[in-house]
């Protein structure tokens, strides 16, 4: 995906993956992992999310990562919340007390951005990105990231052949692929969710599920 897609795509307010609620499985998941309540989370291409608002809510620092500015600027109006602007390396950073929206290229964050992040939670990264981008975001989030770092991941899993993501179909055996040799991975939920999905049942999928898995980075 060029990041011309996804300019567009919030230009022309195209946005069905945004949530108009807090993810059910980060509610439901997220205490599970134990992290610190003063741990700063990652949230990779994360939109206007009001996940993040909610992860801020239970005490943690969060830092965003989203390429579409418009997106960042939403999210702040509609928190009603005044940002401070400044730049950090390759990013234009909107700041407002425990939340961090830095707008840019993930690709261009570094280790030392993110090396107290102890968390991370990943929605709609994963499943957002083609194949040849999949392979190459796993390996740049596991390169940067400290190791302990803990979190969720919540993947789609249907037959890629019967519509064209995003988002895209991640199964399994490539969840393990990307992440397996540097993370302990657990699957902690898989639903099929294609009954209460009617943009996916017009498509003609047989099924689709959302699975939610725990990772820790091994040390």
């Amino acid at each position: 995906m060029h990041e011309s897609f996804w300019q567009e795509r919030w230009a022309r307010e195209q946005i069905g993956f945004h949530l108009e609620q807090v993810n059910p499985y980060l509610l439901r998941h997220w205490p599970q992992l134990g992290a610190p309540a003063a741990a700063r989370v990652l949230v990779p291409l994360c939109g206007k999310s009001l996940d993040l608002a909610w992860l801020a809510g239970q005490g943690h620092r969060v830092l965003g990562v989203e390429l579409a500015e418009k997106a960042v600027q939403a999210f702040f109006a509609e928190q009603e919340l005044q940002p401070e602007i400044s730049r950090q390396g390759a990013f234009k950073v909107y700041r407002a007390g425990a939340l961090e929206l830095w707008c840019g290229d993930f690709f261009a964050l570094r280790a030392d951005d993110v090396a107290d992040c102890l968390a991370l939670y990943d929605r709609a990264a994963l499943i957002a990105l083609p194949p040849p981008m999949r392979e190459r975001y796993a390996a740049h989030l596991t390169a940067i990231l400290p190791r302990g770092c803990r979190g969720l991941l919540i993947t789609l899993d249907y037959l890629q052949s019967q519509m064209d993501g995003p988002p895209f179909a991640v199964s399994d055996d490539e969840v393990q692929g990307h992440f397996a040799a540097a993370w302990q991975l657990k699957t902690l939920q898989r639903e099929d969710v294609l009954a209460g999905n009617w943009k996916f049942i017009r498509h003609e999928l047989k099924a689709l599920d959302e699975v939610v898995y725990r990772l820790d980075k091994r040390e």
